[in-house]
């Protein structure tokens, strides 16, 4: 299974970041199966990758560590793909999800950590 994780810090109040990240992550093509205040699971739709190959995007939202200005959040981009080829499909999606995040004009970023 191939998993890849990144912890980002964004200038913006915790309330607010749920819905502007439910918008982000369906203008990459994912449909949102779940989300509560500070939780949001998306899958990929299928029909244009091979089933093993679709993701999943679990996001959370720490607001125990957020202030008025800043908010902490977790994502993990997984697949069922063997992550046999260091450029796999997973890390493309991975990549491209970490790109909208941080260039978003909806906050600024303050912080990006890949893991």
């Amino acid at each position: 299974m191939a998993r890849y994780t990144c912890l980002f810090i964004v200038s913006v109040k915790s309330d607010h970041l749920l819905p502007l990240l439910v918008e982000l992550l369906q203008d990459c093509q994912l449909d949102i199966q779940y989300h509560t205040g500070d939780y949001i699971i998306a899958r990929q739709v299928p029909g244009n990758v091979a089933f093993p190959k679709l993701i999943t995007v679990e996001v959370l939202i720490d607001k125990s560590k957020s202030t008025e200005t800043e908010t902490r959040m977790s994502i993990v981009i997984k697949n069922e793909e063997l992550p046999l080829q260091l450029d796999n499909y997973c890390r493309q999606m991975f990549e491209f999800i970490k790109q909208a995040i941080e260039s978003s004009r909806h906050w600024h970023l303050i912080e990006s950590l890949a893991g």
